[in-house]
């Protein structure tokens, strides 16, 4: 993912002006890299290091909802229903 593309999912999902680390952009961006990933995957499926990486992501991704999850409850469901992952 280019420069360009992770300015563009920051500032779309920062809480405020300053802000370039909060939950909602970390989990935006890692939400990012496994759509790229699991398309890398489907056409090389037997790159079993990227999909170690893949399920690392996975996880980080899931800790960041839960801690976003116990913290605010509303923008844990705002967040899903941006990014879709839940249906």
């Amino acid at each position: 993912m280019d420069r360009d593309a992770k300015d563009a999912i920051k500032q779309e999902f920062q809480l405020h002006d300053s802000d370039s680390g909060s939950s909602d952009i970390q989990i935006a961006l890692l939400s990012k890299r496994i759509e790229d990933l699991t398309g890398h995957l489907k056409s090389h499926r037997k790159d079993h290091s990227s999909r170690h990486g893949l399920i690392k992501m996975v996880s980080q991704r899931r800790k960041l909802l839960d801690y976003l999850k116990r913290k605010d409850e509303a923008r844990y469901k705002g967040l899903i229903k941006r990014l879709k992952l839940r249906h």
